[in-house]
């Protein structure tokens, strides 16, 4: 059966394009159509623009028929995260202290860059209060809801933009990622999600949570996902934090596999528990990397349990988000993220030099790992999607959201690339993710190593 126009990744609707097989509008529609049916189900969109859209996608209609395409996105259904500011657009960030009735005159670069592509922009994605924790919801925009089981989280923060991608709402979703709030979300929803190296997609403006927190890429095919990259990684001049650009595609040698590379697997990486049938999948999935022709060594734990390090440097930069609220807003906050806010408020200037100095350990002590290894893969998460409408499984350990993303977080330390692909499911019929991990500025190694993963054990999207 031929795959229905709001499923078909970005790379296929560019080809129909230049083919004049099929329309950038009947694209938008078909995207637009996704929404209107599984969204109030779902809840993955909080702004969806039916007009601007339509507006956009007539625009690029007009620039394929005369064989001049703006750009290398023109014309693909696109949704950002509601982090991310959009020009015309309320960015609530899911909170209720942000006034939407003001002018909202600026695009973040992230946005800039998609315009400049021809992307159609459709809205914006969920997110909790500045995306605070691993799952979404707010008291803004409520509960996002995971499509392979309604009564189940997504996990987040940028829980909507995969619920878009694993729904068809749109080919192509741009989310941010401060310590694993791209690929949590990816491995509950069965999608793909890509978080770069720190400092190769411009940030302006800057996130207050720092060096962490990167934009990146939520799709359903790691193709799609490398063709978003090229366009989020354009240079931006003002970027204080920006590396160097490389005039090279993302998707160059994407289809030349794995064969001689030297894959470390760490089960635990830092000892962590992890549930019996995600444990199974995972070790399943780097197998399969033997059949690529790569060499494949389980290791034991590879780091010390770095959850402090990190938590310091999160408590800080949600403190900095209540600098000018005033006690009215303040009451108005998510009470999570105000406790961690009063966490970080109560650090001292010492407390988060030393945890910058452990910090810089860590990443030293993974670039001395790479020179061993050209890739590590460990489980996205221990455990597969759990309840919406709470901020932590039962049980978690400490009761903190990223008490139970052992996996994730280190690699937003270190400003590594990492990227969370699907890879099977549990007796339950949920999705479990593998992280594929690189050396920082091994973007394009991470995503050939996911593309010769989808080639052999092909994704499947939520059956709706």
């Amino acid at each position: 059966m031929a795959t229905p126009i709001h499923l078909l990744p970005a790379t296929r609707l560019l080809e129909l394009y230049a083919a004049r097989e099929l329309s950038p509008v009947e694209a938008t529609k078909a995207a637009l159509t996704a929404i209107d049916r599984y969204n109030p189900r779902f809840n993955a969109f909080c702004l969806v623009d039916h007009d601007c859209a339509l507006n956009y996608a007539r625009q690029s209609e007009a620039r394929w028929r005369r064989g001049a395409p703006l750009g290398p996105l023109d014309g693909v259904p696109t949704s950002v995260k509601d982090l991310i500011l959009a020009l015309g657009w309320p960015t609530l960030r899911g909170s209720r202290t942000i006034d939407p009735d003001q002018d909202w005159n600026d695009d973040a670069v992230a946005v800039g860059s998609l315009r400049r592509s021809g992307a159609v922009l459709l809205g914006k994605t969920a997110t909790p209060e500045f995306g605070w924790k691993g799952v979404t919801d707010s008291l803004v925009h409520g509960i996002t809801r995971n499509p392979w089981k309604v009564e189940l989280t997504p996990g987040g923060s940028s829980g909507g933009a995969a619920v878009a991608a694993a729904c068809g709402m749109g080919a192509l979703h741009v989310g941010t990622d401060g310590g694993g709030s791209i690929r949590i979300p990816a491995s509950f929803t069965g999608v793909v999600g890509f978080k770069p190296t720190y400092g190769i997609v411009p940030r302006h403006p800057p996130s207050p949570y720092g060096t962490l927190s990167t934009a990146g890429a939520i799709t359903r095919t790691v193709t799609d996902a490398a063709l978003l990259m090229d366009v989020l990684s354009e240079p931006f001049p003002l970027d204080f934090y920006a590396l160097p650009h490389e005039r090279r595609s993302f998707r160059a040698g994407l289809d030349d596999g794995v064969a001689g590379w030297r894959i470390a697997f760490s089960p635990t990486l830092s000892g962590a528990r992890v549930d019996a049938e995600i444990a199974r999948l995972v070790a399943a999935a780097a197998r399969r990397f033997t059949e690529l022709g790569a060499t494949v060594v389980e290791l034991p734990p590879v780091i010390e349990d770095c959850l402090a390090t990190f938590q310091y440097h999160w408590f800080v930069g949600a403190a900095l988000q209540l600098r000018g609220l005033t006690p009215a807003q303040r009451r108005l906050l998510d009470p999570g993220f105000a406790h961690i806010a009063e966490q970080g408020s109560r650090l001292t200037a010492v407390d988060y030099a030393a945890a910058v100095k452990a910090r810089e350990a860590l990443g030293s002590k993974m670039l001395a790992f790479f020179q061993n290894w050209d890739l590590l893969l460990t489980p996205t998460m221990p455990l597969a999607a759990f309840a919406a409408g709470i901020d932590y499984p039962p049980q978690a350990d400490r009761g903190q959201w990223n008490d139970w993303t052992p996996f994730t977080y280190p690699f937003n330390l270190t400003r590594q690339p990492a990227a969370s692909v699907p890879c099977g499911f549990t007796k339950g019929g949920l999705p479990a993710g593998l992280q594929i991990v690189g050396p920082v500025l091994g973007d394009q190694r991470v995503l050939r190593a996911a593309r010769a993963f989808e080639q052999v054990q092909p994704f499947r999207m939520p059956d709706l």
